[in-house]
């Protein structure tokens, strides 16, 4: 089966997923080189891996699941994982950042005392 023989309605709602998942992919990484210190860094590349990431493999899925007239269980089981996994590795990361006592930029609130 070729994408010919998908239907236009998802066609779109997967190039929709794509183009969305790119986006934040892509301002997810910006994020991640420009924002002054490892807590709002952290959060950029958190965001992006959780709904960039997501959002292409949902498309993904949709497409496969298409094809092959049944849900692609392969591309459901690395969606489900990603998305319990990713919150708990930068919630873990920043809790180490604080233990160690890393600084912020000026103005930040709760940061730990020194």
């Amino acid at each position: 089966m070729t994408s010919i023989d998908m239907p236009w309605t998802l066609q779109l709602v997967v190039a929709a997923f794509l183009l969305f998942g790119a986006l934040v992919a892509l301002i997810g990484s910006w994020g991640l080189a420009k924002l002054p210190d490892f807590y709002t860094r952290l959060h950029g590349p958190t965001k992006a891996s959780t709904l960039g990431v997501g959002c292409t493999l949902i498309g993904s899925l949709l497409t496969f699941s298409h094809q092959q007239d049944g849900v692609s269980v392969q591309e459901a089981l690395v969606t489900i994982f990603l998305f319990a996994t990713a919150p708990v590795s930068a919630h873990m990361m920043g809790k180490a950042a604080l233990r160690r006592r890393l600084k912020g930029v000026p103005g930040t609130r709760n940061m730990p005392d020194r």
